[in-house]
């Protein structure tokens, strides 16, 4: 039965943060199909990694400290989040060469995902190792539900958002914005691991998870804002050749998309999903055409 509730425990509330998190994405959402793929990677692949890497590191490190208390921490503080965030981190570099991945919010949808399928697999280890009794089971599945899965989301979301800024920029800023979003993401980590380590120190653990969520959900919605303002300019060159409506541009400006009556709504799925993707195109090809401009052989 510990296995089963676990399991139950684990999978399901992940997958509604996924759902969440991807539905948010209202203008362009990601294809269900490589959300899952990133997830997974988190799942299996991330975890299988990180586990190799921290038994070695920390078989290494054991053999010159032999101080079980310090091996821990040092593991906890240090390893963990280097090897673990590497790990994460790592597969973003495949998927940011999808034709999807080419802005902010997809960043943080393919990064928040693999967070969330690493934070599924650890939170369910954490179940049937330490959930001795109903008590400490039910408080280890609230805690690392609402807070540890959680810093794993963030922390991988924010170096996808990193490497959304990189995409179309030329080798050195590539480097630099990769390093910046990676050594963030070990920070959150360190952070959260740091905090909530010692008793006295687990409540701002908590308050920084808590203040982080809240900076990533403005930034997320910011992110919206300027796919609809991007949408917006890119099909001015529509309406000025008489292909798309005036007043359906508008209606992008002023962020209505949902409203009732300016289209058919038979049709209003896929025509705001065209529009999108054509949009979209455009500004992909804009930002290769001036990355190929800056660098002939790049």
């Amino acid at each position: 039965m510990l296995y089963f509730f676990s399991t139950i425990a684990s999978i399901f509330p992940m997958l509604i943060y996924l759902a969440v998190i991807w539905y948010a994405d209202k203008n362009d959402r990601e294809p269900i199909k490589l959300v899952l793929i990133n997830f997974l990677w988190g799942a299996i692949g991330a975890v299988i990694i990180a586990s190799i890497s921290s038994f070695i590191l920390l078989t290494e490190y054991s053999s010159l400290i032999s101080n079980k208390g310090l091996q821990k921490l040092t593991g906890t503080l240090f390893i963990a989040p280097f090897v673990e965030e590497l790990a994460k981190g790592c597969f973003l570099f495949l998927t940011i060469n999808n034709k999807k991945f080419d802005n902010l919010t997809d960043g943080l949808v393919y990064g928040g995902a693999i967070g969330l399928g690493f934070g599924m697999t650890e939170n369910f280890l954490y179940f049937i190792s330490f959930g001795t009794t109903f008590t400490s089971w039910i408080t280890i599945v609230i805690i690392r539900t609402l807070f540890s899965a959680v810093m794993h989301f963030l922390s991988t979301a924010t170096f996808g958002g990193f490497l959304s800024f990189s995409k179309f920029k030329s080798f050195p800023i590539k480097i630099i914005l990769s390093i910046a979003g990676l050594s963030s993401a070990m920070l959150i980590h360190f952070i959260w691991n740091l905090t909530v380590s010692f008793g006295v120190t687990i409540i701002l653990g908590f308050l920084f998870l808590f203040f982080s969520v809240l900076i990533f959900i403005t930034v997320f919605a910011l992110s919206i804002r300027a796919e609809n303002n991007l949408i917006y300019y890119e099909m001015m060159e529509e309406v000025a050749n008489n292909l798309f409506p005036a007043e359906h541009l508008e209606v992008f400006r002023n962020k209505k998309q949902d409203s009732v009556g300016w289209i058919d709504e038979n049709i209003k799925s896929k025509y705001l999903k065209l529009i999108t993707t054509l949009a979209f195109r455009k500004m992909q090809l804009n930002k290769s055409t001036d990355y190929k401009k800056k660098n002939p052989f790049g």
